[in-house]
């Protein structure tokens, strides 16, 4: 497991995150869910002490245990099944700030259950991550996880529980004294190249690798984000496209952990927006029924670019946290089937109405499933103007 030293390194960049995820500033008083697995209590521990010292007030809640979540999966009835607890929407209407640690025992526990359970629990959930959405919108709100090793994840990923620390060591800059002032560093190195993908007119996206033929189309209104503070460790530059303009197939060659089930070799076909036709090569009722889950869950969401000289991680993790952040040889790209990022929206994301989001094809679902390809690649952006320009090939950006 990670030193004493490390997980005080740990707290420092989690809390220069979440300082950079929100839009607004955080003041006194402001209210901080503080949420882990119960492994990951001793960075919990540390950073209720730090919020405490800016005179914020943390709220700690211990995630449902492995044990927990099968029985509520497989036992529940219906009613128990969309129950909101008394109270959590006042909560999440007042949160200024969310931490969220992960460090699970199981990555397949809820391989036995029925997918359309696990489906309905989350779109009954939905309203409370809506309710978040608008206050991150309003600058109000800001939000950031992380994973702590576990002899789950290592197994899953083919690693001691040592080489699997490491990795995460590595990838987080806790072995720099000062691990923050990296980030800053590879922060303004992002927002670079972002400032320069923002000033392509662009029309559409073609990616282009081994298994991958698809093509995006950005939108209306729409800018590049990354390094927001909003995942630890996270190098990838994204955008929420308009999840009307994509066509072609999608390869995803990692596979997913997702709700305690194991999906691998996702291939994805696209007509005119739409996921018409999923296949995996393991889990694939699964997969079939992650995208019914309501209307938008077929749809694009997210397609995101990883750098290779920023990333350090080159391992497959079990985890797509490091996954979609997976530099290696040839970087990786990731799309996310169901819900935008409105943060991508070149303007003020809190005049966004609704009506606005649906008119510039901003996708709205319970779903966001991260899906990522580490295939050496082409993605060649057709400008407004007309002509090309190769933007990122064999790993790198080409600016």
């Amino acid at each position: 497991m990670l030193t004493d030293e490390q997980l005080k390194r740990y707290a420092d960049v989690l809390l220069w995150a979440l300082k950079v995820a929100r839009r607004g500033r955080f003041h006194s008083r402001d209210i901080v869910l503080l949420q882990y697995d119960h492994r990951a209590l001793p960075l919990a521990e540390i950073l209720y002490e730090r919020i405490l010292a800016t005179d914020m007030h943390p709220v700690q809640r211990m995630a449902a245990t492995v044990v927990m979540e099968r029985g509520f999966f497989e036992r529940s009835k219906r009613h128990q099944l969309v129950f909101l607890a008394p109270g959590e929407r006042e909560l999440y209407g007042s949160l200024n700030g969310r931490i969220y640690l992960r460090a699970p025992d199981s990555l397949t526990h809820l391989r036995h259950a029925e997918p359309t359970r696990i489906g309905k629990a989350l779109v009954a959930r939905k309203p409370l991550r809506d309710i978040l959405d608008k206050r991150e919108e309003a600058g109000a709100y800001g939000w950031t996880l992380c994973t702590l090793p576990t002899e789950e994840l290592a197994g899953q990923a083919g690693l001691s529980l040592e080489e699997y620390t490491k990795q995460i060591v590595r990838a987080c800059y806790l072995d720099e004294e000062d691990p923050v002032s990296r980030w800053q560093a590879i922060r303004a190195e992002v927002l670079r190249l972002r400032r320069w993908l923002d000033g392509l007119a662009v029309r559409h996206l073609h990616i282009e690798a081994k298994n991958v033929d698809l093509r995006i189309t950005p939108g209306e209104g729409r800018r590049w984000s990354g390094v927001s503070g909003h995942n630890i460790p996270s190098f990838e530059i994204f955008t929420s496209p308009d999840w009307r303009g994509t066509e072609g197939r999608y390869f995803a060659n990692l596979p997913s952990f997702r709700n305690g089930n194991y999906v691998e070799g996702v291939r994805l076909d696209f007509e005119r927006g739409t996921a018409v036709k999923i296949e995996a090569d393991k889990g694939g009722e699964f997969a079939a029924k992650q995208i019914i889950m309501d209307k938008g869950a077929c749809r694009l969401g997210e397609f995101s670019l990883t750098d290779r000289r920023f990333s350090r991680i080159d391992r497959f993790m079990a985890d797509t946290l490091f996954d979609e952040n997976h530099g290696g040889e040839f970087g990786n790209s990731h799309i996310a089937l169901g819900s935008s990022y409105t943060a991508t929206f070149a303007g003020d994301p809190g005049t966004l109405t609704r009506q606005a989001k649906r008119r510039l094809g901003f996708n709205d679902s319970a779903l966001h499933w991260d899906l990522v390809n580490t295939e050496d690649k082409r993605v060649t952006a057709r400008l407004a103007g007309g002509g090309t320009i190769v933007i990122y090939e064999s790993g790198t950006f080409t600016h």
